[in-house]
């Protein structure tokens, strides 16, 4: 197995406002890939569905951040077709866990892992990498934990990549790419959100 990028690699990366993929079985380098436009929430106007409101009530789910990454991490490769988490890019992800760059946002139901998700954070901005459920709306419950905490610490951005249904119900929504360029120069310069 070829060996992934590292944690410097990693963070060079996701300044130039690039997200790496990888594919089973590639000799070469992780691959860079750009997004145009790109789907982004800004915590300021994100929201959480009256559903899952309801949902989150009903459930009890405990969300809590960074007690299982290796485990959200390994949740969220999955077995999926085309699978862009390969276990070298895994590593990636747990090497900048391990100096403080990469987390995991989790919903717990008592002692079971209910979902969760992982991201890369630089500055104020978040990269939202990848999500996961093993119980009914635990994913959900984890973004929503997720989108709590951006704004309890100021982030400017989530970057979530591509959109889709799921996360426009969050406030995801499309910006070109060099708007997102913008938004991660003022979430990496210290100026107000």
């Amino acid at each position: 197995m070829a060996e992934g990028p590292n944690p410097t690699e990693m963070v060079q990366g996701y300044l130039q406002g690039l997200f790496p993929m990888d594919e089973v079985g590639a000799a070469g380098p992780v691959g860079w890939y750009l997004a145009d436009p790109r789907a982004v929430i800004l915590p300021s106007e994100a929201r959480v569905p009256a559903t899952v409101r309801r949902m989150l009530r009903r459930r009890g789910y405990r969300v809590r951040v960074d007690t299982a990454f290796p485990r959200v991490v390994s949740a969220c490769g999955g077995d999926r077709d085309g699978m862009w988490l390969t276990p070298r890019l895994a590593a990636a992800y747990e090497a900048l866990h391990r100096v403080g760059v990469a987390h995991s946002v989790e919903a717990w139901d008592g002692d079971v892992l209910a979902g969760g998700l992982f991201g890369v954070w630089i500055g104020r901005a978040m990269s939202a990498e990848s999500m996961f459920h093993h119980r009914p709306d635990g994913g959900n419950a984890a973004l929503a934990g997720l989108l709590s905490l951006a704004q309890d610490m100021g982030t400017v951005v989530i970057d979530v990549q591509v959109a889709s249904p799921h996360v426009e119900r969050f406030g995801a929504r499309q910006v070109p790419h060099a708007e997102y360029l913008g938004l991660l120069a003022r979430a990496l310069s210290g100026a107000g959100g």
